[in-house]
């Protein structure tokens, strides 16, 4: 009966300390949700008076680096975290105000690809502009140490 409530016992510590971990990761995770929010409601209202939104310029983004300022529209969805339907979603509106365009592979015609335009590209471009300046006031209340030790934080995550 003894060696029962011993274990008991430690089964109740256990509990209690993976409680605790579980409480504060658990706030972490919803403090970073909360914060990430927060930025996107930002960065879309300062991004508007281009007529675009943060995913969008995500995706301009994307594409204004790859080569050709060309991608496969499933690598593109993968690198702003959307499905290849939910991209395909979100680039029909944007070829119709001519920010990309479609093209073909000429070494695969079932693979779909996604151009920036000239026209987006300037969008970009001056976007750009506003999303420097967002950025900036956003971490205005951190010091240069506390935004390097956040920059490495995030990156271990």
């Amino acid at each position: 009966m003894f060696d029962r409530y011993l274990i008991n016992q430690l089964l109740i510590k256990q509990y209690a300390m993976n409680t605790v971990t579980n409480t504060r990761s658990m706030k972490l995770v919803m403090s970073l949700s909360s914060l990430y929010s927060q930025l996107i409601k930002k960065l879309d209202l300062r991004l508007s008076i281009h007529g675009i939104s943060f995913t969008e310029y995500l995706v301009l983004s994307n594409l204004d680096s790859a080569p050709n300022k060309t991608m496969r529209r499933i690598d593109l969805a993968e690198s702003i975290g959307l499905t290849a339907s939910g991209v395909t979603r979100m680039l029909a509106p944007m070829e119709k105000i001519h920010l990309v365009q479609k093209e073909k592979n000429p070494r695969d015609a079932r693979v779909s690809l996604v151009k920036l335009s000239d026209a987006g590209e300037q969008i970009y471009r001056d976007a750009s502009i506003s999303f420097q300046e967002s950025a900036e006031q956003l971490i205005q209340p951190l010091n240069d140490k506390q935004l390097d030790q956040l920059l490495r934080l995030v990156e271990l995550v």
